[in-house]
């Protein structure tokens, strides 16, 4: 009896009450005290999967690849992704966070990290692909109501397919070409109408789930399986946007999708052994993603999944800088010209007024100083006032000597934004995903030169991506080293033929 009331949560004495038959053993539900809360518990059936992680599992098990442009437009992020990479290599920042966990380690049939001799575990290849991918910030974009890189999944995609080419699996650069348009699509898919940033979540969240799921295919999982790691990935604690706003900006942006990579092949790889998944990941009460992380909503989605992310994906052509500022770097080189032509220069500027796109004043408006390279290449005042000056914007000048001339600041401290409606518009419409901005400068003698709106980076297309490749390569290979890297991917047919392993050759160094 003493035993049946403390499962009953009531505080027991020496005495019974006498509600309690002392005949039975056995109490009345309405005898009990009123401080006792009668409840029935959560359920403990295990539901159906969500139908969001189903759908991302059927799309990457059955979805044939057949668009040409798509599979075109790979080969081509494929190859940019791979030089942004070789950038940013040559910046010791991400140079000294590359290579194995234990120094001197090589693990055999394991993944080659391009532009180096190190020879890692898939997770670990992961992280070192995906951080030198991302370092420079000069890989694809897309934009939507999340934005991000989904060349970023390149990290999981290429170090996973290149450890299981060297253990013998007949993998060919088609296979990557294929896994990273399904990539770009559940990424890109998912950021359309779904805000991340507005929770304050990175959208990295979304390449360690487009990551989980193409390397779940890849790595031989089955459909059920695919859906367990998914919901591995959903479950994983998601990273802050912490790291990409003032007054934290840092370099931890430039690894997290080089993290995002590797968390991705280590759950599917811990699904491959058995590991189980959560069927109710989303959309569980309480304990779900969608009430935990996301404010209670659930995703909306535009379209089914097919191909449409990478044919209509937009790549970095001109300069190393965070999207949203691309079309006004530009207007700035443009402004930078006209000044030349009337014997002007910077210090002649009163102001510089920005029109832009909401998401722009939101993420890359910043005032005050810049401690890094990584407050830099993401302070839009700081990407207009450097060609304003200097007629250019590389890689380089984000350092701290570039920044150390006075200057910049003082021209900084002149650089104001504002949004222009119809900019935010366009940047979310479907058919136009414009990324305007405007620049309106005023000179110290009462001069107001023309507003230079550039809405969309320039289309001259793919000479300049290829010219973009070619200075990226560059400072790693000798001539014909790059003679041969260049002919080897400008074959499409042959480069879609070519197992992974003997790709990646192509960029290791001894």
């Amino acid at each position: 009896m003493l035993a049946a009331r403390a499962k009953l949560g009531v505080r027991t004495n020496l005495r019974c009450a006498p509600s309690f038959s002392t005949l039975t053993g056995r109490s009345s539900a309405s005898a009990l005290p009123r401080n006792v809360v009668h409840g029935f518990g959560e359920s403990a059936v295990r539901p159906e999967p969500d139908q969001v992680v189903k759908d991302i599992a059927d799309y990457v098990h059955d979805f044939q690849v057949t668009s040409e442009l798509a599979l075109e437009t790979a080969r081509l992020c494929l190859i940019d992704t791979i030089g942004c990479g070789l950038e940013g290599l040559r910046f010791k920042e991400c140079s000294r966070l590359l290579g194995p966990v234990v120094e001197g380690t090589v693990v055999p049939n394991g993944t080659k990290v391009p532009g180096t001799n190190y020879q890692l575990d898939p997770i670990r290849g992961a992280f070192n692909i995906g951080t030198m991918i991302r370092w420079l910030d000069f890989n694809d974009c897309w934009l939507a109501a999340e934005w991000g890189h989904p060349s970023d999944n390149l990290g999981a995609i290429l170090a996973v397919a290149d450890h299981l080419a060297r253990q013998g699996q007949p993998l060919t650069v088609k296979d990557v070409l294929e896994s990273m348009v399904k990539a770009h699509e559940i990424q890109g898919q998912l950021a359309l109408l779904n805000s991340f940033n507005r929770v304050g979540l990175d959208h990295v969240v979304l390449v360690k789930v487009a990551s989980t799921a193409v390397v779940s295919k890849l790595l031989g999982l089955t459909r059920e399986q695919t859906i367990d790691a998914v919901s591995q990935a959903w479950v994983d604690g998601q990273s802050l946007r912490t790291y990409r706003h003032a007054p934290n900006t840092g370099s931890r942006k430039s690894w997290a999708a080089g993290d995002a990579c590797s968390r991705a092949v280590n759950l599917a790889l811990l699904v491959k052994k058995g590991e189980m998944g959560l069927p109710s990941v989303l959309t569980a009460k309480t304990w779900g993603f969608y009430d935990v992380l996301f404010k209670g909503k659930q995703f909306e989605f535009q379209q089914k999944y097919g191909s449409y992310i990478m044919e209509n994906i937009l790549f970095k052509i001109s300069y190393p800088a965070e999207f949203h500022a691309q079309t006004a770097v530009e207007a700035a080189h443009t402004i930078h010209k006209k000044l030349k032509e009337l014997g002007k220069t910077s210090d002649d500027i009163k102001s510089v007024r920005i029109r832009t796109q909401e998401a722009a004043i939101r993420i890359i408006d910043k005032q005050g100083p810049l401690d890094n390279f990584a407050d830099r290449d993401h302070a839009i005042n700081y990407m207009v006032a450097f060609p304003l000056i200097y007629g250019r914007l590389t890689t380089e000048d984000y350092t701290d000597q570039a920044a150390a001339d006075k200057r910049i600041d003082e021209l900084r401290a002149k650089i104001f934004c504002v949004e222009d409606k119809r900019f935010s518009e366009e940047y979310h419409a479907p058919d136009k995903r414009s990324i305007g901005n405007a620049l309106l400068v005023t000179l110290n003698d009462g001069t107001v030169l023309d507003e230079v709106e550039v809405e969309y980076p320039r289309a001259e297309g793919t000479p300049l991506l290829i010219a973009k490749f070619k200075r990226h390569i560059a400072p790693h290979f000798d001539e014909a080293h790059q003679s041969q890297i260049l002919k080897a991917v400008s074959d499409s047919a042959a480069l879609s033929k070519m197992p992974v392993d003997k790709f990646t050759d192509l960029f290791v160094k001894a």
